[in-house]
C-alpha cells in the first residue's frame, strides 16, 4: 500500500509542475494557487519574486467558517472566491494568473475562479 501512496503523490506533484511550467507569473500579476482536500478548499495569490503571500483565504478561516455551514461544497469554493477577491482588491490587486495545481478545472475549482471574476479578479 505504501508502494500505492507514494506514487500517487509523485504522479500529483508531476501534475502540479506542468501546470506551473505553463504559467507565467510576474510581479504585475500574482499567482493564485489554490488546494482542495476531501472537506476543504484553500488558496493564496502569492509573488513568486518575493516569495511573499499577500492573500489567503480558506473553508477553515475563523471569520469564514459560520457562513459555510449547511452549505455544499462548490456553493463554499464559490464563497472563498468571493472572499479571497475581496482581499485582493483591498491589496490593491486585479489581475492574478490562475495556478490549479493538479486538479482540474472543474467541480470547485471553476466555482472559486468564477466567484472570484465576480469579485474582480482578472485572470
Amino acid at each position: 500500500m505504501a508502494k500505492e501512496a507514494k506514487k500517487r503523490m509523485q504522479t500529483r506533484r508531476r501534475n502540479a509542475m506542468r501546470t506551473r511550467r505553463r504559467i507565467r507569473v510576474s510581479s504585475d500579476r500574482p499567482r493564485l494557487s489554490v488546494y482542495r482536500s476531501l472537506s476543504n478548499i484553500y488558496c493564496q495569490i502569492i509573488d513568486d519574486e518575493s516569495g511573499k503571500t499577500l492573500a489567503s483565504a480558506s473553508s477553515k478561516d475563523k471569520d469564514l467558517r459560520d457562513g459555510l455551514k449547511g452549505l455544499k461544497k462548490t456553493e463554499v469554493a464559490g464563497k472563498i472566491g468571493a472572499a479571497i477577491a475581496a482581499k485582493a482588491k483591498d491589496s490593491g490587486l486585479t489581475k492574478v494568473v490562475l495556478d490549479r495545481g493538479p486538479f482540474k478545472y472543474h467541480g470547485r475549482i471553476k466555482a472559486l475562479a468564477d466567484a472570484a471574476r465576480e469579485g474582480g479578479l482578472e485572470f
